[in-house]
């Protein structure tokens, strides 16, 4: 199944279900070290969010168009000359979680004075979500 300008529709689907289920984990795994560099308390969030998938279907829909974008890249080295592939995919997902998400996580946690360990827990998150979702989409071949 193809999707706008001719991407792989279940490649961008997969991509993005991985990479949430990822995030899943992760934050699990990590959840009161996070709330801690955060300033928050448990009873804050549920208190906030309460049992509201809202903020699921969000994240959800914000890796789907993560991996809509990073397929797109992907097609565009691929018509320059540089195959999909597992490891170029996933190395492309590194440069761009480096040059944009990681760069823009460091400078708002610095203007927002957050602690330092919470720069390192949201940055590790999202790039396990890119060399996932780069990987995934790369090993797909047809972008």
């Amino acid at each position: 199944m193809t999707f706008f300008a001719g991407l792989n529709a279940w490649a961008i689907l997969f991509a993005a279900a991985a990479s949430f289920i990822f995030g899943g984990v992760w934050y699990g795994i990590l959840s009161k070290p996070w709330m801690l560099a955060a300033g928050l308390r448990p009873e804050e969030i549920e208190r906030a969010s309460g049992p509201s998938p809202r903020p699921f279907v969000i994240a959800f829909l914000a890796q789907l168009v993560m991996a809509w974008m990073l397929a797109g890249v992907l097609l565009h080295l691929a018509r320059g000359g540089i195959p999909a592939s597992t490891l170029n995919g996933a190395v492309s997902g590194f440069c761009v979680w480096l040059g944009f998400i990681a760069s823009a996580l460091v400078v708002n946690h610095q203007f927002q004075m957050r602690k330092p360990m919470l720069t390192i827990i949201d940055c590790g998150h999202w790039l396990g979500v890119m060399l996932i979702q780069g990987a995934i989409l790369g090993a797909f071949g047809r972008i």
